[in-house]
């Protein structure tokens, strides 16, 4: 049902995902899409949970490596999502945290992404420029900056800007 959703959003935006808009998609009742998900605060909830899945998924084990090899997967990872986290998905991040809890879990993720980056080194100073700079990005896509094509040559700035400070270190 999640794949469905997924398509509503990509073909409707994120105001056009609704139960009744998933449950005409899918082809079954209003009834059917609520008896998995109740509210769509629960489907939004449902898709962030799967993109970050993919998302983590696609960066691997990162115990024990490096920051500024965990930012260069970051960034790999950014350019091969791009057709998945497009501007209209990015979109429901803004339904997602208006939910405290919701809230509560991103900042989690995010803890742990810095920890993972943390020291006053400058690889790590580095990396986490970097990562704020990428996210920076993420976010910019959510009000469209992507339509022009703009978002990937503003992540290759990020790189290329991130490969220099690692050489002056």
């Amino acid at each position: 049902m999640l794949e469905i959703a997924e398509g509503v959003v990509r073909s409707e935006g994120a105001t056009g995902l609704t139960i009744d808009a998933l449950a005409r998609a899918a082809g079954i009742s209003k009834g059917g899409v609520q008896y998995s998900f109740a509210t769509k605060d629960d489907l939004v909830r449902g898709l962030i949970e799967r993109w970050t899945h993919r998302f983590d998924e696609l960066l691997g084990e990162m115990d024990g490596v490096s920051p500024a090899d965990l930012v260069r997967r970051y960034i790999a990872v950014m350019r091969t999502s791009q057709a998945t986290m497009n501007a209209k998905m990015a979109g429901l991040m803004i339904a997602y945290i208006q939910n405290p809890q919701n809230v509560l879990e991103t900042r989690q993720w995010y803890r742990s992404m810095f920890n993972r980056l943390s020291g006053g080194a400058g690889e790590a100073q580095a990396a986490r420029v970097a990562l704020l700079a990428a996210e920076g990005l993420f976010l910019l896509r959510i009000t469209g900056i992507d339509q022009d094509g703009e978002w990937s040559a503003f992540l290759d700035d990020v790189e290329s800007v991130f490969e220099r400070l690692l050489e002056k270190r």
